[in-house]
């Protein structure tokens, strides 16, 4: 089961699920309000998201125990699942998860981060309803850069760099892909969800019941390289909760590891589910 980060969609996956798909039966879908799934009817927390996973798998019919992976905010998702349907779960394979030290006493500086990616969620949802990230991403992805970066600059102030970003990370998909991720993000309630999920991220990081032990289910933690020290004493911390617990740097790998090393995800997943 692959369950994405606050700002993706089942696409983001694409380089491990068929991979994977390989070996095992995999899930992976869109949460409420991503890709193309509906708005959710009140706003998201990890939970929220967990027990709409829940209800998921079960009208799908698919067969439990489930290894778990989760990238980012979607290990948050997958750590809340375990909780509440233990007897679903046969492995945890978390992807860079978030922080939740970061968040949980949040500083000032934290704080205005995160108003900032709300602002600029709120922004990205104004654009796409007038056309502009659809025209700016589809520029980007052709391979010119001078108009997009005029356009960002013009309209989102000093988040002009966010639409490149996320072409950056679109472009590591396979080609036949980039127009199916640059329609997603062309929809604004996309930006609207992520805008949601972001401000309800402090709730979501408290929903982890801290220090719980995860006995001997197989827990493989993967650390992206440029991951804080805070971040990666959590990592390490939470592989811990388990007998079976294994934590493991990506030395070169980003944020976006699935995309960055899906060889790594595919390996840990496979150790985990011992296929």
């Amino acid at each position: 089961m692959l369950e994405a980060g606050i700002a993706a969609s089942s696409i983001s996956w694409s380089l491990v699920r068929d991979r994977v798909a390989e070996f095992t039966t995999v899930v992976s879908y869109d949460r409420a309000g991503f890709g193309w799934s509906r708005i959710p009817p009140c706003r998201p927390t990890a939970l929220a998201a967990a027990q709409e996973l829940a209800r998921l798998l079960e009208s799908l019919e698919v067969e439990p125990p489930f290894i778990m992976a989760g990238h980012s905010f979607g290990g948050l998702i997958v750590r809340v699942f375990q909780q509440n349907f233990p007897a679903r779960v046969a492995g945890l394979v978390l992807v860079d998860p978030v922080s939740r030290a970061e968040w949980v006493h949040a500083s000032p500086q934290r704080k205005r981060m995160l108003a900032r990616g709300v602002t600029l969620s709120r922004r990205g949802a104004f654009l796409a309803r007038f056309g502009v990230v659809k025209f700016a991403l589809k520029l980007l992805l052709s391979g010119s850069h001078v108009i997009p970066r005029l356009v960002a600059r013009a309209s989102a102030g000093r988040g002009a760099g966010v639409t490149e970003r996320l072409t950056g990370e679109v472009r590591k998909l396979p080609r036949e892909l980039w127009p199916v991720a640059a329609a997603h993000w062309s929809e604004a309630r996309c930006f609207e969800a992520m805008a949601e999920s972001l401000e309800k991220l402090p709730v979501s990081v408290r929903q982890i019941q801290e220090g719980q032990s995860l006995g001997d289910l197989p827990v493989i933690v993967l650390s992206a390289g440029s991951a804080s020290a805070v971040a990666l004493k959590e990592h390490e911390h939470d592989a811990r909760l388990s007998s079976r617990g294994e934590h493991i740097v990506i030395q070169g790998a980003g944020h976006w590891m699935q995309l960055d090393a899906p060889e790594a995800v595919v390996a840990a997943i496979r150790r985990a589910g011992g296929f």
